[in-house]
């Protein structure tokens, strides 16, 4: 088997077998085959895409390529949820303790913020001590004692995916949803889970803006689940403004433990209350999505939820304090408000250029290696719809270097759109895909 026939067969249309797929995988993996070659690969597949057959057997294929955790020791179902990335969203640090408070375990392996996109890890990594770096074994021993765990990608874990996402990177084939659903499947997959709920973002802050291109990465990434005999449903959420109102780890932190306490913003709630019911449905710890609501809504307002999410805290090292002392989490030195240039309503936000504000504040990362600012971001004060007069707060900004304030009040100020008229603010789960 050669690598440039498989390039051409792909290349002029062709499905490629479970076999053929596999030595391609198997050989970029342990270097046989130069980057020249699979980026060929990967270019043709950008153009031509690929069946459900070929992306259930490349994700199945990356997946192998390293270690693969087995959790069958741990008793249950063990559910994760991922989310595709948006500015605002910090779902994970609510919905993984109040999963795993109702009875379902939940090994969650999460990423970090790049881009305009903010990460769950450096949330984590802003409560002091917290250690997201836990050995595959460590991790194990914590799902069986409190029944959830929240750590970064190992060295050993779907090496495949690192090499080709590397390569994608810079070949320009990032965008393809059939190499985006291989990736994050195999990532998933590796986890040892029994059911996944996927957060697939589509709007102005989403990699996927426009709604069909998220349903199209959303039925893949389904599909996938679905032939690996694996349960997963997709729920298509809005990301035309940030989630919430804090933009910042710290700050985001802070808004996630005021849900856990029975407060925080509506969408951030009705979001976290969503993704969960989902969660607690594949994992069999309710029988009915409003059983699941209800169970989800009991753990929030027992205490149980906040409890757990203390003991996460705990057990990963960090300073479980901070849940009843705010001040223990990094504070930034000054704040400052952003004044509205108009009167009349919130038209729309340009999101993506609000989390890329962020960024140069020093929230977010520009690169892999920037050093991220934990205490800065901003509080948003009005959303899509609401009125406005001129003159009138729009966000308040927390910050901590001077030389970087004025370029986020740029972008800030381009971000938001008037009218006179008061638009209908965009709905907030769009479509469940399952």
């Amino acid at each position: 088997m050669r690598a440039v026939d498989l390039i051409r067969k792909k290349r002029d249309g062709g499905e490629l077998t479970s076999e053929e797929l596999a030595f391609l995988i198997q050989s970029y993996t342990s270097d046989k085959i130069p980057d020249y070659q699979i980026s060929a690969f990967l270019m043709a597949v950008f153009f031509r895409g690929m069946t459900d057959h070929e992306m259930a057997v490349m994700t199945e294929e990356m997946r192998r390529s390293g270690v693969v955790i087995d959790l069958s020791s741990i008793p249950g179902r063990k559910v994760d949820k991922h989310s595709t990335g948006g500015v605002g969203d910090k779902t994970s640090l609510v919905l993984a303790p109040a999963v795993a408070a109702a009875g379902v375990t939940v090994p969650m392996i999460s990423g970090r913020g790049l881009a305009h996109t903010g990460g769950t890890l450096d949330k984590l990594e802003s409560i002091p001590g917290f250690n997201v770096r836990l050995s595959p074994q460590r991790f194990k021993e914590m799902l069986a004692a409190i029944g959830v765990s929240l750590i970064g990608q190992t060295a050993d874990l779907v090496p495949a995916d690192r090499k080709l996402y590397a390569l994608r990177d810079v070949t320009a084939t990032v965008e393809s949803y059939t190499l985006i659903a291989a990736s994050i499947m195999s990532k998933k997959l590796a986890e040892g889970i029994d059911g996944l709920v996927l957060d697939v973002k589509t709007g102005s802050g989403a990699f996927m803006r426009l709604q069909e291109d998220a349903e199209r990465l959303a039925q893949a990434m389904v599909g996938i689940g679905k032939s690996c005999g694996k349960r997963v449903v997709a729920l298509i959420t809005d990301m035309n403004q940030p989630l919430g109102e804090y933009v910042g780890n710290s700050l985001e932190v802070i808004e996630c433990l005021e849900v856990l306490k029975g407060r925080g913003p509506g969408d951030l709630v009705a979001l976290c209350e969503e993704l969960s019911a989902y969660c607690l449905l594949l994992g069999e710890g309710a029988s009915s999505l409003e059983g699941a609501r209800q169970l989800y809504r009991k753990t929030i307002a027992s205490g149980e939820a906040l409890a757990k999410f203390r003991e996460v805290i705990q057990a990963h090292g960090g300073d479980p304090s901070v849940v009843e002392d705010y001040r223990k989490l990094p504070q930034a030195r000054y704040q400052e408000s952003l004044p509205s240039p108009a009167s009349g309503f919130i038209q729309s936000m340009e999101t993506q250029k609000i989390g890329i504000a962020m960024c140069v504040l020093g929230a977010g990362r520009e690169r892999v290696d920037s050093v991220i600012d934990p205490a800065v971001g901003m509080r948003m004060h009005k959303r899509i719809g609401d009125p406005v007069e001129k003159g009138e707060p729009l966000c308040t900004l927390f910050y901590n270097d001077e030389g970087r304030l004025r370029e986020a009040r740029r972008l800030l100020l381009e971000s938001f759109s008037f009218s006179t008229t008061r638009p209908e603010p965009p709905a907030l789960v769009k479509k469940i895909i399952q």
